[in-house]
């Protein structure tokens, strides 16, 4: 590149870093018909260059966007002089008339393309090494290498267009808000380790020793607080740290919004979160739909109709309980699983009978690798109809002798099988049963493409039980979380019955995701620690760890309740994304790694020694 003096020179006499106001006067996606006739000055990353032998074009972009610059050697010869060295991803300013492309030469593609800049001034304001990875194309790349370099990955159109939808969610979240009377209010990042479903993050206190803060699961108690402090409505954008084992759809920071309203019940949260998510789709992704008034499910027929408290509603496939049918059959795998308390269920998928062993061992492996012992097919051969002239030869099974032709006909009734169907069953314990049941829903969803990608099916689960059975433990835990308020009718029960306490606690669910949960919660002391009784914790461990709550409920706090919508998840649903990663700007890999600067890492002895911190190899 040459020196400063030769830049000067190179773009006509004017030096545009000094000499303008502003670096541009437009962004490069924003130029149009209308501009035809306009000087403009520009700035961005060259996204292409193509030297035609005698023109030079390049196609700058900057976030808006991107237009084709053209440098002609006959009427700004130094300034082609210049584009003859730029490369790709090299920083520059350009000015210069803009006029209509040729006639033919226009690109209906681009919102730019039927003009273009002719080029009268450059300045380089920086080069670039070669890309780790092309920055125009959709080649797909490494993540990890993606996330190494996660400063150039951002410029891609996938990165920069998930950036801004998410700014106009979040911007469009707090607009409905504001208008609906609700205060964002930020609460602390440091703040006490208490119980909340998942491991704390820590952090060591260098002016208290031996003592430590942790990161927020999620403001669970100080919005608590704030409607005991009479806010009334309250939301934010809020950050939530858990220290999860890696999944797919999370990470070890994610954001939330949190919102609590004060003197509500359930309907009152509900519709309004219905009402926002109805609006705020309408907004940021036109042309999508969805189903409304959103489904409202129980948690106890979700289970039984999909297996799962998060189903995805943009088809049917529901399930049918078999266990009546099932025991009236010969086969010992049914037999020996309702024997031991098990259940038998299945469903039925279209058009499937002609399933070849290859496919159906494909269907195994993926029940088996959720639990499952196993997969039972039951094809029903012939043209698709009706099931009541069926024969034991149109039955195709590798247990069919076991089953009985009435007992497949049952079986039939009740999945809505017919003719040219397959039937899908499994046996065994309940929760093993539901999981590799719904996983196989979802995989047979997709192969049978019944999910309509323009389709947001949003719905609520509600009556969720407040307390579940840890088997390891031995013990109660909170299904959600131990600030939920139980049904009224079920209040008495906390003690002496608690497999039985439905709480009014609700989940949003879309395509499969579980979006938000939340719940009516306790606002009176003697209730919350009775439900910390039966969770099994002592006088002493409550007041240690909730007794800022405990006392605020001595001082009038009101009847609340509330609801924590997932961001980030939102985000995945908005674009068709299945990698929670991609819909942040800055995220840690799948095993909790933060690839770009190397975290976590080590640090210098000398701040362990200021944090009285000895290390395990240490000692």
């Amino acid at each position: 590149m040459g020196s400063r003096s030769t830049t000067a020179a190179a773009i006509g006499g004017k030096e545009l870093l000094k000499g303008a106001v502003l670096l541009r006067t437009i962004s490069c996606g924003e130029i149009r018909r209308d501009h035809v006739g306009s000087r403009v000055e520009l700035a961005g990353w060259v996204d292409r260059r193509r030297d035609h032998g005698n023109l030079i074009f390049i196609d700058l972009r900057d976030r808006e966007g991107l237009v084709q610059v053209v440098f002609n050697p006959e009427t700004a010869p130094d300034q082609h002089s210049v584009a003859e060295r730029l490369r790709s991803e090299w920083v520059i300013q350009v000015g210069g008339l803009v006029r209509p492309r040729p006639v033919g030469a226009e690109n209906p593609k681009l919102s730019t393309g039927a003009v273009e800049v002719a080029a009268d001034a450059v300045e380089v304001l920086n080069e670039s090494r070669t890309p780790p990875f092309e920055v125009s194309g959709d080649a797909e790349v490494d993540e990890l290498l993606r996330l190494r370099h996660r400063y150039v990955d951002l410029r891609r159109a996938p990165m920069r267009d998930m950036l801004i939808l998410r700014h106009r969610v979040v911007k469009f979240i707090r607009d409905f808000l504001d208008g609906r009377g609700f205060l964002e209010v930020e609460t602390p990042i440091l703040i006490k380790s208490t119980p909340e479903g998942a491991r704390d993050y820590v952090v060591p206190s260098r002016l208290y020793p031996g003592k430590f803060y942790a990161l927020p699961q999620s403001p669970q108690q100080l919005k608590q607080l704030l409607m005991a402090g009479g806010v009334d409505k309250y939301f934010q954008i809020a950050r939530c740290f858990r220290d999860e084992d890696p999944r797919a759809d999370r990470q070890p920071e994610h954001t939330q919004l949190d919102l609590e309203m004060s003197f509500v019940e359930q309907e009152d949260v509900l519709n309004l979160i219905e009402e926002l998510y109805t609006s705020l789709v309408s907004a940021v992704c036109p042309g999508k739909r969805l189903l409304t008034p959103f489904p409202r499910l129980t948690y106890a027929d979700a289970m039984a109709d999909y297996g799962t408290d998060k189903p995805d509603l943009r088809f049917g496939l529901k399930m049918a309980d078999l266990s009546e049918a099932a025991g009236n059959t010969d086969l010992r795998v049914f037999r020996s699983a309702l024997d031991g308390g098990g259940i038998v269920k299945g469903f039925a998928a279209p058009g499937c009978a002609e399933y070849t062993r290859a496919q159906l061992d494909e269907l195994v492996a993926l029940v088996k690798s959720r639990g499952a012992a196993g997969l039972v097919p039951i094809a029903l051969l012939g043209e698709r109809g009706s099931i009541h002239d069926l024969t034991e030869a149109d039955v195709r099974s590798p247990v069919a002798r076991f089953l009985g032709l009435d007992a497949v006909k049952e079986i039939a009734r009740l999945t809505g099988a017919g003719r040219g169907d397959l039937i899908l069953v499994i046996a065994g314990p309940p929760k093993v049963t539901n999981t590799a049941l719904s996983a196989l829903r979802n995989e047979l969803g997709r192969r049978l493409d019944l999910c309509d990608p323009n389709l947001y099916a949003f719905a609520f689960v509600t009556d969720f039980p407040l307390f579940e059975w840890d088997e390891d433990e031995a013990r109660w835990d909170a299904m959600h979380h131990a600030f939920s308020m139980p049904r009224a009718e079920h209040v008495d029960l906390v003690e002496s019955d608690p497999g039985k306490v439905i709480g009014q606690i609700y989940d949003l669910i879309c395509n499969g995701l579980e979006l938000a949960s939340g719940s009516i919660r306790v606002h009176r002391r003697d209730l919350q620690e009775r439900i910390f009784k039966t969770l099994g914790y002592t006088p002493e461990q409550v007041q240690e760890r909730f007794g800022q709550l405990l006392n605020a409920f001595e001082y009038g706090a009101p009847p609340h309740g509330g609801i924590a919508p997932g961001i980030d998840r939102l985000l995945m649903i908005l674009t068709g994304n299945h990698n929670i990663r991609d819909t942040i700007a800055f995220p840690k890999t799948q095993n909790a790694i933060d690839p770009l600067f190397g975290a976590p890492g080590e640090v210098e002895q000398t701040q362990l020694d200021e944090l009285h911190i000895r290390l395990a190899d240490d000692v």
